[in-house]
């Protein structure tokens, strides 16, 4: 009796043994699977901020590359203006090309306005050629569009004379 006692005590205990090594299993695997979780979730926000930081950096080398450009493109700009101001300069000098120039110009606020009555504003100095550019100008005009108009200088307010 005492052989039977110690067997069952004996497939007890392996039975307990077996059971505690199951729930050892079995609460191993969920720490497993929770500590695996949260490492996946910090590597996934790792990552998230990698990207992140890619795209800043990407935005910043864009906007930097953009700027350099804009800078680029406006010293060509201030060039051509700075040429164009010194051939304006120039295209005074030479009084039957800018008194055509005045006149096309003329012509040009004409057809612009579409109006009875205009006043155009000069330097002080151009008021002789002006007068004559007007003259010519409402004459091709008056050619050209069938309309009459006047144009008058207006002398009380002249432009500057760096223009």
């Amino acid at each position: 009796m005492t052989e039977f006692i110690k067997l069952e005590a004996q497939e007890k205990a392996r039975e307990i043994h077996i059971k505690a090594d199951q729930d050892f299993e079995k609460d191993k695997s969920a720490l497993i699977l929770q500590e695996k979780g949260g490492i996946d979730a910090a590597y996934e926000k790792k990552f998230k901020q990698a990207a992140m930081s890619l795209q800043i950096t990407r935005s910043k080398a864009n906007s930097k590359a953009r700027i350099t450009i804009l800078t680029a493109a406006q010293r060509v700009v201030d060039a051509v203006f700075d040429e164009a101001e010194k051939k304006l300069e120039e295209g005074t000098k030479d009084k039957g090309k800018y008194k055509g120039t005045l006149k096309n110009l003329v012509l040009e606020g004409l057809y612009a306005f579409n109006d009875a009555s205009v006043q155009v504003r000069a330097r002080k100095e151009d008021f002789d050629l002006v007068k004559d550019a007007i003259e010519l100008a409402v004459a091709e005009y008056k050619e050209k569009v069938g309309k009459t108009t006047t144009a008058e200088l207006d002398e009380s307010k002249p432009l500057p004379e760096d223009r």
